[in-house]
């Protein structure tokens, strides 16, 4: 039996994620909510968990994790001029400040479990775009925190995170609101698709299962191959 904590559970790609390790009797799901209240059970535990302000020690989670997902994200494109300070801290909070307590408040039950840990990041940090530079600035910290940990939890727990393109979930649903747009992001992609939650959530879980026990301390790009290739 593994037991695996996702932190944002209820949508995007955390949805995808947890209905796809649901499938395996074998894995036990613990999962978190916020604003977007699970649709079904499915044999998941759910806890309503905001990671700015909960703590987190008061859910009823199990002394043993094998495997930890942190999934809260934010998409705030603006020119740099107009993002405030406020705005980069907002961002650093949910995507980095966030994930460290979840891992600082688990640390043991990962080290019994021997357990997996994934992050997201994104596209943008290792390519840059435009009006990106707040989510970059947080995800590049997620980066940063990625191999640091590995490097320092090694061997007893891997640390990897996924950092995909445009993907069509809720999270990115302002930029996909209409074929026109899809069909415009899809274009720029040398794969001429736009990804799917389910496209990242079978890259977190092979990197959560034992067939990824020789990667830690990884950025893995799934982005349709916009990152690396010129067409």
């Amino acid at each position: 039996m593994k037991n695996i904590l996702i932190i944002g559970g209820s949508s995007g790609i955390g949805k995808s994620l947890v209905d796809l390790l649901s499938e395996d009797p074998k894995n036990k799901i613990y999962a978190t909510y916020n604003h977007t209240s699970p649709t079904s059970q499915n044999g998941v535990v759910y806890y309503h968990y905001d990671v700015l302000s909960d703590d987190i020690s008061n859910l009823d989670l199990p002394k043993e994790l094998h495997g930890l997902v942190y999934c809260p994200g934010s998409i705030n494109l603006k020119p740099f001029q107009r993002i405030s300070d406020s705005d980069f801290i907002d961002d650093f909070q949910l995507q980095v400040i966030g994930a460290i307590r979840i891992v600082r408040e688990n640390i043991n039950a990962l080290r019994k479990g021997k357990g997996s840990i994934v992050f997201f990041s994104t596209i943008a940090v290792q390519s840059g775009f435009k009006f990106h530079a707040s989510v970059a600035t947080s995800k590049g910290a997620i980066e940063g925190l990625t191999k640091s940990l590995a490097s320092e939890f090694a061997p007893h727990i891997r640390v990897n995170a996924i950092a995909p393109s445009l993907t069509d979930t809720p999270l990115a649903a302002k930029l996909l609101s209409d074929d026109t747009k899809k069909e415009a992001n899809a274009k720029n992609h040398p794969l001429k698709k736009i990804g799917e939650a389910k496209d990242i959530a079978h890259m977190a879980d092979f990197l959560l299962s034992d067939k990824a026990q020789w990667m830690t301390g990884q950025i893995i790009h799934i982005d349709g191959g916009l990152s690396t290739l010129k067409l």
